[in-house]
């Protein structure tokens, strides 16, 4: 029989952060399965940077560190921001990110909950603004690529920028397909006949929509064990796919449509796992929508007209400077009480 208190505690940090890395599972073997394992080599060199980074800033301020370690907020700042760079980066690269999204934008404002910036996503605008060459070496699809790299090679490569011999890194990287469409679309080429170039699959990259397919998996499963709610990933696709969708019917030789916006880039990432960040993203559930709608209508015109072929990252920082004015006006009112209109 049960007894009061009927309330129960919500899950602990921990937990949550857990069931957020597992969310990231599928996506994460997806990539290593099209494009090799050099995201498991940057996955480690950011978790491990996160640890000592969370340990050293804990300890600076006289906090008891194996708690706030055992959290795992710090690891999954570490696996959202690897994912959301080159895997084959050198690892000082993944290092400074890791020391802005800790350090810097989690630490600096009084640490986990108190942060009005995504941390991940502060690391990852710090290094394409200022290491914008190093920021473009992606991987090229297994399928393309002009030679394969093992284990091994990888990792001497990540940590000493050393190919094998005879080997250059055009044989290894290629850029993305928003960077593609971008490039193709300023020497006067047509979206159809750019989406024909082998670099393109069904609806975007090849290999790359795979991914996000596995990352919207891992979103359906934080949104049925009620880790997210679905305001602000809905709102976001929702929002983006619409705007997408009129431009391409507008002038379709020089806008992609709507399904390519969708999972090119770090969209579907973005949707389910960062913008829903509890503590930088809106609380309200009219707000989580208006927050979500405006993320979509930035990727769109920074994909478009802004200087970066992938806008997430900087419609979600944009975003979240607006977070306490779109709460302050989505506030339901009291219960048993008017709203009072002003």
């Amino acid at each position: 029989m049960l007894s009061s208190p009927y309330i129960r505690e919500q899950s602990s940090v921990s937990v949550i952060m857990l069931k957020v890395m597992l969310a990231l599972i599928p996506g994460i073997a997806a990539y290593v399965w099209y494009f090799g394992p050099a995201i498991l080599i940057s996955l480690g060199v950011a978790s491990i940077a996160a640890l000592i980074f969370e340990a050293a800033a804990v300890a600076m301020r006289g906090w008891p560190v194996r708690p706030v370690l055992m959290d795992g907020s710090a690891l999954v700042t570490a696996w959202l921001l690897a994912l959301s760079i080159p895997p084959i980066a050198p690892w000082w690269l993944t290092v400074a990110g890791v020391f802005f999204a800790i350090i810097v934008a989690k630490h600096l404002y009084g640490g986990l909950g108190n942060n009005i910036f995504n941390p991940a996503m502060v690391g990852y605008a710090v290094l394409i603004i200022s290491f914008p060459v190093q920021m473009t070496h992606w991987p090229a699809p297994l399928a393309l690529a002009g030679h394969h790299l093992n284990l091994a090679d990888t990792a001497h490569f990540i940590f000493s920028d050393t190919l094998p011999a005879g080997e250059k890194i055009d044989a290894i990287s290629s850029a993305t397909p928003l960077d593609t469409l971008r490039t193709q679309l300023q020497l006067h080429r047509s979206v159809a006949a750019i989406e024909q170039m082998p670099i393109f699959g069904y609806f975007a990259g090849k290999g790359s929509e795979t991914v996000a397919l596995m990352f919207l998996l891992g979103g359906v499963y934080l949104w049925l064990t009620r880790i997210i709610t679905w305001h602000i990933p809905l709102a976001l696709l929702t929002a983006l796919a619409l705007v997408a969708a009129v431009f391409h019917f507008i002038d379709p030789q020089h806008y992609a449509g709507a399904w390519f916006h969708l999972v090119a880039g770090g969209t579907i990432l973005g949707a389910f796992f960062i913008a829903t960040d509890p503590i930088s993203g809106a609380t309200t559930p009219r707000g989580k929508l208006i927050f979500g709608a405006a993320i979509g209508l930035l990727i769109f015109l920074i994909r478009e007209f802004g200087g970066y072929p992938d806008g997430v990252a900087f419609a979600v920082l944009l975003m979240n400077i607006a977070v306490p004015l779109i709460d302050a006006y989505t506030q339901p009112p009291v219960y048993g009480h008017k709203k009072v209109q002003k």
